[in-house]
């Protein structure tokens, strides 16, 4: 039996990928792996930040929308993305980071049984930082040319939060279907790790009745969620399928394979391969810096080059 080896990427909207590079790429110390545009959209920006070569477990991904309005909270959403640093001391680190640019951010507490400090982009988007064992986490590789102390720096995803009215039918999907195990509960939340004491694949999912939310600049679009290869894609298919959720097919995007699907409060997964990754068509050293197309939009460069509004460097 395939298991989920934890968290491939997170996807989100932004408004201004200008002050969104400048938020991830200065601010958190993050790479720009990947400058792209949506394939479904080429008229919109996809950027990719992670560590040294995006590796699956730390990407996060920003889909452009210049019109994007306000996000309206409210519940069926995916309302917080975890990011992992090495220790508490790192936390105090990013207190002081985060009084400096002037980031909206509280005071250290904990979170999911883990000490963490909560903060929010220039949008609203909300994250929190875990302190982890220390431990370097395997899949991350440092980045040399980040402005953050490598002592300090993101290592990766850490607990997403999914907000739902429905708690029971998204753990059972996260049990039965993907085998996560829950390692705590309540009335109210429920915790999840695809592999057991590992915050990399951890998702927590909190009860909420009300309005679904509305979403807008700031807010998560999709979770995507880790495999090998299209062997064990294709097993996923089959198992969304046969569950009764409406599987998009196995979709090429280049960097890699995926399929997306809709579990019962409408929260869109997307289950993804690890590679082939984002050197496929860039030098480690260059990643990120110039506009790359998969082959399939590559005749339409001029074009798409001449919609796009060019992200400044700093």
């Amino acid at each position: 039996m395939y298991t989920i080896s934890g968290h491939h990427h997170i996807s989100m909207i932004t408004k201004n990928a200008k002050q969104n590079n400048h938020f991830y790429r200065d601010v958190l110390g993050l790479r720009r792996v990947k400058m792209t545009v949506n394939q479904d959209d080429p008229s919109m920006y996809h950027l990719f930040y992670g560590d040294k070569t995006g590796n699956p477990g730390t990407e996060l991904s920003f889909f452009e929308i210049p019109i994007a309005g306000r996000t309206h909270r409210g519940t069926n959403a995916i309302t917080q993305i975890g990011l992992l640093v090495p220790s508490e001391v790192s936390l105090t680190y990013w207190k002081e980071r985060f009084e400096e640019f002037n980031v909206r951010h509280h005071d250290i507490t904990s979170y999911a049984n883990r000490p963490a400090l909560h903060f929010e982009d220039e949008e609203g988007l909300r994250m929190v930082l875990h302190a982890s064992s220390g431990q370097k986490i395997k899949q991350w590789e440092t980045w040399e040319k980040s402005n953050v102390p490598v002592e300090h720096q993101i290592q990766g995803m850490g607990s997403v939060e999914i907000t739902v009215r429905r708690l029971e039918k998204l753990g059972s999907m996260l049990t039965e279907m993907f085998g996560y195990t829950e390692i705590s509960r309540t009335k109210d939340e429920g915790i999840f790790q695809s592999v057991l004491g590992e915050v990399f694949g951890e998702i927590v999912v909190k009860y909420l009745e009300g309005p679904a939310e509305k979403q807008g600049r700031g807010s998560i679009h999709h979770l995507a969620i880790r495999v090998k290869d299209d062997v064990e894609l294709s097993y996923w298919d089959k198992q969304v399928r046969a569950r009764g959720f409406q599987s998009s097919g196995i979709v090429d995007r280049f960097y890699f394979k995926s399929l997306y699907f809709r579990e019962s409060n409408g929260i869109l997964f997307e289950i993804a391969t690890d590679g082939p990754g984002f050197t496929i068509d860039g030098d480690i050293e260059t990643l990120g810096q110039t506009l790359d197309l998969p082959p399939f939009l590559e005749n339409r460069r001029a074009e798409i080059e001449e919609n796009l509004q060019p992200i400044e460097e700093n």
